[in-house]
């Protein structure tokens, strides 16, 4: 459908399919929060970001409120993105260990981070139908990433999805749906592997249910896969 990851994403940051995400995304870009009022907030659908001949691709849900919606770049501006990025950095797959900004100096080294919604949605919880409106995208996405090897994917709407899909492609090699669990591996296609991982969300790993010892064996695990 597009002839590249640039053209892809122009499309896809005036995306308007959703109204009701469109709605949220845009209400938060106008009213904030007290520590960024200062600030102009992206308010759009938020693309992926990374190296596009990456064999590490990671998926995770949807832009953070103040995160992603506000800086315009995935995982990107809030603490879900510094817990990831800061492993990431450890594990070789960045050359920095801290997301603020677009233009910040942050480099993906062999990875590329996208997410099955573009747009932030309430409670963080997107319709089964936003997801669905969302996938076109991915669709074209993953078919110009055509060196990924492994797929780590952030939480249980992530995993869900991205079974689904290839379900739905016909690259998923057992008859049987898998049920979420924090650090399993699955094999798709000629030779893809899924590993699963909880969320970086506050909520994780701040009551300590994603901790970063066990972050970062999903992330080495990916890494010996590789190499």
């Amino acid at each position: 459908m597009w002839k590249n990851i640039d053209e892809l994403n122009r499309h896809l940051v005036g995306c308007c399919r959703c109204p009701r995400l469109v709605e949220f995304r845009q209400r938060i870009a106008l009213y904030k929060v007290k520590r960024f009022r200062d600030q102009d907030y992206w308010g759009k659908p938020v693309p992926g970001f990374g190296d596009i001949n990456a064999e590490l691709l990671i998926v995770g849900l949807a832009p953070g409120a103040h995160g992603s919606n506000r800086t315009g770049r995935v995982f990107t501006g809030d603490q879900s993105g510094s817990f990831l990025y800061e492993v990431l950095y450890e594990t070789g797959f960045s050359n920095k260990p801290c997301s603020l900004c677009p233009g910040d100096g942050l480099e993906l080294r062999n990875c590329y981070v996208t997410a099955v919604v573009r747009c932030v949605p309430p409670e963080n919880r997107p319709k089964r139908e936003e997801i669905e409106n969302c996938m076109r995208f991915f669709d074209a996405e993953f078919a110009l990433l055509k060196n990924v090897r492994v797929v780590v994917t952030l939480g249980m709407i992530a995993f869900d999805t991205f079974v689904r899909y290839l379900r739905e492609k016909g690259m998923w090699n057992s008859e049987t749906v898998p049920r979420f669990k924090h650090g399993e591996r699955f094999f798709f296609g000629d030779r893809g592997v899924l590993i699963t991982s909880y969320h970086p969300s506050r909520q994780n790993t701040q009551t300590g249910r994603l901790t970063k010892g066990m972050f970062l064996e999903v992330f080495l695990a990916a890494k010996d896969i590789l190499s």
